[in-house]
């Protein structure tokens, strides 16, 4: 069976995200300094790479898909990467209003699931042919499947900055019962990656 994946930068206090998410800070005030370390080539730049392979299908919460809370609308939003987001994989989109499969360039397919995160993780895996499932943002919904005791992998890409406020990633107080096996850690400029398998 396909292992579900949870991969995220964090700030020093634990932020995902910056507050005030919204279309014009879609990671939140603050929160693109979160990602900087992206963009510089080293040990950081392999990590991502090597997560990156092996990934067969997406899932993410509405609010990383974007466009508000609330049904879609007449004309509803079509997502803040274009008609070619950068995914090329199925993406099962988590939310409580209903929407037709949207098909873009570039071969990723939204699909909208409203009835839970079984659901989602099941159609998931069958779309991911034995690959990954991987969680694509979402930090809320990344606790979801962490609480449930169905997240397999966590790799946190800590940054050395603090946010403040935003959207803290791990703030569940069910989360004392999960335990985790440390897989690796590796130092580069400006980020520390933790790889953690969780336990059953």
């Amino acid at each position: 069976m396909s292992k579900l994946r949870y991969s995220a930068s964090i700030s020093l206090d634990g932020f995902a995200a910056g507050p005030d998410q919204s279309r014009e800070h879609p990671l939140g005030v603050g929160g693109r300094a979160l990602h900087t370390w992206t963009r510089e080539a080293g040990p950081g730049s392999r990590v991502l790479e090597e997560d990156n392979r092996g990934v067969g299908a997406l899932i993410m919460g509405r609010n990383m898909f974007g466009g508000g809370p609330g049904p879609w609308g007449a004309e509803p939003w079509a997502g803040w990467w274009g008609p070619n987001p950068p995914f090329h994989l199925p993406v099962f989109v988590l939310t409580h209003h209903p929407r037709p499969v949207f098909e873009c360039e570039g071969g990723t397919t939204f699909t909208f699931v409203t009835d839970g995160l079984d659901a989602a993780l099941a159609q998931a895996v069958d779309a991911a042919g034995g690959q990954y499932v991987d969680i694509c943002g979402g930090a809320t919904v990344a606790k979801q499947y962490l609480a449930a005791g169905l997240l397999d992998e966590i790799l946190l890409h800590l940054v050395p900055v603090f946010l403040g406020a935003g959207v803290r990633l791990f703030d569940d107080e069910t989360l004392d019962k999960v335990t985790l096996e440390q897989i690796f850690v590796v130092e580069a400029p400006g980020v520390t990656h933790l790889k953690y398998r969780v336990l059953r």
